[in-house]
């Protein structure tokens, strides 16, 4: 598509999906926005995670909102450190146009305020702004649009009410005058506010002062992220933990991702919806920052889990929106999609069993006992999970993977490290005997049913092979590091199912690797973890810087990698792959704690 990035806006508003390594995320812990490289938001649902999409032209709605310059450019941007706040950066044929942007920090889970500043650095800038909401996934356009006193507008999309404010003289466009537009100029050394509030309630009698809202923003992000001084990637591990805290909501849920409907491998029907909470996801993000002290996502990690425990017992799902609700059933939506994709919201999780979450509930609560973390209630939680465990272990699961239920290998594993987790990390000894006992008889039924004749794990009673799963539940304490069945696991592994220091989590059939998917980063970081274990320090650095080059410049992951066209595959950002990059980072810089 032909023209500069403003005359492409001003024709069709706004350009097509870029790839996914071009995307920066601004989060707020109630709602995410996906940034493209020339000022586009083209992904954001509100008010909460899981609504349906106000900007949606990522697959195919419509509803955007753009700040780019007029003319030619080249793209760049960075994060500022320990914070979600993004800058765009646009070197012209003039000079340097930069516009700084983020969403107001905490959240409120039913207002977005959403600031952007354009600055002009050496040279005056002119940028090209347009705003067209689109609710529904792009089904309400912007309407009741009317411009007040005070130089704001405001209009409604569907049932959101918005205000915007900053430039008083914007004229109404596109179809119906569903968008606002202006030509901004800004002098040299001079900046411009802009703040779009968006609301399903009403807003209040005045718009918010710019000024104040980025001096709290950036404040919050200073008092959320810890410093991470004792990293072996400190500037990164910091990030990892800012997208972490700004998935992390005021319930205390952090979703598995900002998106839905992003495929994993093109036009073969893998994409799914991952704006929900994962209880197996929360619990590796809690971990890692328990290692790395973060208290607010592991204290928001332990806070909705032990709701979920107390809540639903043995009958704890995978899954649940941000405020504890179940997930809606899939359904399909009448949009294009992402190329290679097929849009879905909702997700089949809500129907399945996934027996390790009951596990990796005990590894997060046992983490935060060993920081003093847990209070009456969450102890009460543990004891449900262990007792759900001893109640459930028998039963086919659908496993980590969310695959057709068996008995797999890595759900039980996973249990018997979290029974053990928890059992010495201060638990009552009434418990805690009873719970290594039901630990040491997980694992020798593991032993009888799914140890392979050369020694080492399989997946399940019927299927022999590898996977990147089972060199989890050493890392965890379920058997030891020195175990002949843990060696032997991740010497087979090794050989079999990675390639140039990238993993894959099993083998789909008898494609090569990298032709049934994409590279699984959380396998490759688990790959670090499983090497520093074994005392290999020069292997497990050597699998954490090449997987921690699997990203975009906004330093972003996704769940896959492409090798060989070295692309993003998946939603974005995938938060189980920023919790292990966090967790190695940290544990890489000292030796792996005895047993």
């Amino acid at each position: 598509m032909s023209g500069t990035p403003a005359e492409r806006q001003e024709r069709d508003g706004g350009t097509g999906p870029e790839p996914l390594r071009h995307y920066a995320l601004l989060a707020d812990g109630e709602r995410g926005i996906l940034v493209g490289p020339y000022g586009d938001f083209v992904w954001m649902c509100a008010p909460r995670w899981d609504s349906d999409a106000v900007f949606s032209k990522l697959i195919g709605g419509r509803g955007g909102y753009t700040v780019t310059p007029v003319g030619r450019c080249v793209w760049g941007g960075y994060y500022e450190e320990g914070s979600l706040i993004w800058r765009s950066r646009w070197v012209t044929d003039d000079g340097v146009v930069e516009c700084r942007e983020a969403l107001a920090f905490p959240g409120d889970p039913h207002r977005a305020v959403i600031l952007r500043r354009v600055v002009a650095r050496d040279t005056t800038a002119r940028v090209a702004v347009r705003l067209e909401p689109g609710a529904g996934f792009g089904r309400h356009p912007l309407r009741d649009v009317t411009r007040h006193d005070d130089g704001s507008w405001t209009g409604r999309a569907g049932d959101l009410r918005l205000r915007w404010s900053g430039w008083p003289t914007a004229r109404q466009a596109g179809a119906r005058g569903g968008a606002l537009a202006m030509d901004l100029t800004v002098e040299a050394g001079d900046h411009h506010d802009l703040v779009l509030e968006i609301s399903d309630r009403p807003l209040g009698d005045r718009p918010p002062d710019p000024a104040a809202v980025w001096r709290s923003t950036e404040a919050a992000w200073r008092r959320e992220v810890p410093g991470l001084h004792n990293t072996i990637a400190r500037r990164d591990a910091r990030q990892a933990y800012t997208v972490l805290r700004g998935l992390t909501g005021s319930a205390g849920g952090m979703v598995a991702a900002t998106t839905t409907s992003l495929p994993e491998r093109a036009e073969e029907g893998r994409n799914y919806d991952y704006r929900y909470v994962w209880i197996r996801d929360q619990s590796y993000a809690g971990q890692a920052a328990a290692v790395a002290g973060g208290e607010t996502v592991l204290d928001g990690a332990v806070r909705f889990t032990t709701a979920r425990l107390h809540e639903h017992g043995p009958r704890l799902a995978p899954a649940y929106t941000v405020d504890g609700r179940r997930i809606p059933d899939q359904r399909t939506l009448d949009l294009p999609g992402y190329p290679g994709g097929f849009n879905r919201v909702g997700n089949q999780v809500n129907e399945q069993f996934q027996l390790d979450g009951f596990g990796e509930a005990l590894l997060l609560l046992a983490a935060a006992a060993r920081q003093d973390r847990l209070d009456a209630d969450a102890w009460q939680a543990a004891e449900i999970a262990a007792d759900a465990i001893a109640q459930r272990h028998q039963e086919p699961d659908s496993g980590v993977w969310e695959l057709a239920p068996r008995r797999w290998a890595h759900s039980r594993l996973a249990c018997a490290a979290g029974l053990r987790a928890i059992a010495q990390a201060g638990a009552p000894a009434a418990h805690s005997g009873r719970w290594v006992a039901l630990a040491d008889r997980l694992v020798a039924d593991t032993a009888a049913q799914c140890l392979h004749p050369t020694g080492r794990w399989q997946r399940s009673p019927e299927d022999p092979g590898l996977d990147g799963a089972l060199l989890l539940p050493p890392l965890r304490g379920a058997v030891p590091a020195d175990d002949p069945r843990t060696v032997a696991t991740l010497h087979a592994y090794t050989e079999e199912l990675t390639d140039d220091h990238f993993a894959y989590r099993f083998r789909h059939d008898e494609r090569p690797l990298e032709a049934a998917e994409g590279a699984f980063l959380l396998c490759g970081f688990v790959m670090s973890l499983a090497e520093h274990q074994q005392g290999r320090a020069v292997a497990a650095h050597r699998w954490f810087e090449r997987n921690r080059a699997a990203c975009g410049p906004a330093g972003l992951y996704a769940e896959e990698y492409d090798v060989s066209q070295r692309q993003l595959r998946g939603n974005l950002p995938q938060a189980f792959v920023h919790a292990l990059m966090l967790e190695c980072s940290v544990r890489l810089a000292e030796p792996w704690p005895g047993p």
